[in-house]
């Protein structure tokens, strides 16, 4: 699929308080989305426009992985090592 991530991120969003493993572009937009435990804020805001700008070939897979793991510290969900 196109957007995999080269490292997976794993962090607890999942239910229950469990933990759950993001692989690529599109799932970690789908997190954002459905999941997130913020409304808005500046590192969401950038990780929303870097997801889409990799999922339209305009920045690289890495790119949008950084973007999202700096929204999820913005949010204060821990993220697995």
């Amino acid at each position: 699929m196109s957007g995999d991530w080269n490292k997976a991120v794993t962090l607890a969003i999942g239910e229950d308080g469990g933990f759950a493993t993001i692989r690529n572009t599109q799932e970690a937009s789908w997190a954002l989305i459905e999941d997130w435990p913020l409304e808005e804020g500046e590192a969401l805001d950038a990780a929303l426009l870097t997801l889409e700008a990799a999922m339209k070939g305009k920045a690289s897979a890495e790119t949008a992985r950084l973007a999202f793991i700096a929204a999820a510290h913005e949010a204060g969900i821990a993220i697995k090592p």
